[in-house]
């Protein structure tokens, strides 16, 4: 879960972390005020939404007056922010964050991320802030610096200040980095954090150390031990078919091709993709419908596919363990009579209860197509989609 950079400095300023002055505003007129509120002759207006390069992107801007405020966040208000990591979709801007401009000597990159190859927490710096840094390592790749984090531990305090002498900071400003660093690793691990970013950390003109800018993000799974995290998602800025899907305990990733995936397990719908892939089509989603797929949850799963308009086949891929392909079955069938649907759908199930999950298909009457094997089911699915493409588009009820 991505959370919005004014909750993330909060939460960073809670463990010890300085960031400028700063407030939250929902319109053109409260921004004003805000500005009014924090004093000073400079701002900075923010478009809080889940997405970085939103300074490229115009969803930045440096005001001088209460009246450039007010035109920035007119401006802003509405309206969709395309950025490199939006797609041209955009994410829509609801709020905005003005904050005191500052000083700026030096910009720094900060980030604390999970390492997959040694299963710890690493911390990635760099003396070239304000760039991702993707760029900062094809440009600069000798100015980052890496650092692991034993567990057991946690951050200590000499290797905090071994990591601001090598970012190059004069001694001065050392303990100030230590704390920061201290800060952002104990929000990372008492708040099940999967990444910390600040970018830009900046030295200021009067030797403060400060967080320009802030991202985080959170272990879905982990957000039981953590209300008031959970408490700080924002559903505007997420796929709605995700959103939905989460409601409803589904995992759900959607993606742009064609076909509908409905499977049980993440690793099996990762090769239902792949074999898809392989027989020539283009996967319309990743959706893991989980270990106790009741009848009424595959038809939950069946809504969410179709919610998809670009979806023209169906190949649902069970292997029940724990899991009964017996209620697998039910639950398709169920689905295909309440939504009236007109398009292919593959079934192959294996595992529990199979042979009656077969029957159930088989006296259902309705058009289902049944395979044995994945790759027959994504042989079948795809042909059965390139058929309908010949014979023109159906129609469909959700």
């Amino acid at each position: 879960m991505d959370i919005h950079e004014y909750q993330a400095k909060e939460i960073l300023s809670n463990f010890g972390v300085d960031v400028p002055s700063g407030a939250l505003a929902y319109s053109p007129e409260q921004a004003a005020y805000r500005a009014r509120e924090l004093g000073g002759d400079k701002w900075i207006v923010k478009a809080q939404v889940h997405a970085g390069g939103r300074g490229k992107a115009g969803g930045v801007k440096l005001c001088n007056t209460e009246n450039e405020i007010y035109q920035a966040c007119d401006d802003l208000f509405g309206r969709k922010l395309v950025t490199h990591q939006t797609g041209p979709e955009g994410k829509g801007i609801y709020r905005v964050y003005v904050e005191s401009a500052v000083p700026i000597d030096r910009e720094i990159y900060l980030g604390f991320v999970l390492d997959r190859s040694s299963q710890r927490v690493m911390i990635v710096a760099s003396s070239e802030g304000g760039m991702e840094i993707e760029d900062i390592s094809a440009d600069r790749p000798d100015s980052i610096v890496r650092s692991i984090v034993e567990p057991a531990v946690g951050l200590q305090e000499f290797q905090a200040r071994e990591i601001a002498f090598q970012l190059g900071l004069e001694p001065k400003l050392v303990q100030q980095m230590v704390r920061t660093l201290q800060g952002c690793y104990a929000a990372f691990s008492d708040l099940d954090a999967t990444m910390v970013e600040i970018n830009p950390l900046v030295i200021t003109g009067d030797d403060r150390v400060l967080a320009l800018d802030a991202k985080m993000s959170f272990d879905d799974n982990a957000l039981f031990r953590h209300p008031q995290i959970a408490e700080l998602r924002d559903k505007s800025q997420e796929d709605p078919r995700e959103s939905r899907a989460a409601d409803r305990g589904l995992s759900y990733v959607g993606l742009d091709g064609n076909i509908g995936c409905i499977v049980n397990g993440a690793g099996l719908a990762m090769a239902t993709m792949d074999t898809i892939k392989l027989a020539g089509g283009e996967p319309a989603n990743f959706l893991d419908i989980g270990g106790g797929a009741s009848p009424e949850r595959v038809a939950k799963a069946f809504r969410l596919v179709l919610s998809d308009n670009n979806v023209q086949a169906i190949l649902v891929n069970i292997f029940a363990g724990i899991n009964r392909c017996d209620w697998v079955a039910e639950g398709v069938v169920q689905a295909l009579k309440e939504l009236d649907l007109d398009l292919p759908v593959v079934v192959r199930l294996a595992g529990t209860n199979v042979e009656e999950g077969q029957k159930i298909l088989a006296k259902s009457g309705l058009p289902i197509i049944r395979a044995t094997t994945l790759m027959e089911a994504a042989e079948r699915v795809v042909g059965a989609w390139k058929n309908d493409l010949t014979q023109g588009t159906k129609m469909r009820a959700v």
